[in-house]
């Protein structure tokens, strides 16, 4: 550290100093001034879009409940009575004879195995 001796005290340069000081705390609040100023939407653009996205999840869960409602077994009955379908019971129905599958022809003896020609050798390593 140096000694008090060995500083320039002078007040040319402690003049220099504090304007130097001071233009630097001039430009970091223009600078930061400046930043606030080009930034001051962002926070009620986040406020807006978390609205909007609290909407759409609340317009989201209605929905889902309107579509499990009409999912329910009661409402797909009323929708299928609605449209035209009949219970099994009340259906008409027809019969039919339904014939014997034939017997198998009889072509000869059984057709026999082809040769073997594929060969297959494992070697352990």
């Amino acid at each position: 550290m140096p000694r008090l001796e060995q500083l320039d005290l002078t007040f040319n340069t402690w003049r220099g100093r504090s304007v130097r000081y001071v233009l630097i705390y001039l430009a970091l609040s223009v600078v930061l001034v400046g930043t606030r100023y080009a930034t001051q939407q962002i926070r009620p653009d986040l406020r807006a879009m978390q609205d909007r996205e609290a909407a759409l999840i609340s317009e989201r869960d209605q929905l889902q409940l309107s579509v499990q409602a009409l999912h329910t077994p009661q409402a797909v009955r009323e929708w299928a009575f609605a449209n035209g379908m009949r219970r099994f019971a009340e259906a008409r129905k027809t019969t039919a004879n339904i014939a014997p599958i034939p017997p198998p022809a009889q072509a000869g003896p059984p057709p026999t195995p082809p040769e073997r020609r594929v060969q297959v050798r494992t070697e352990w390593k």
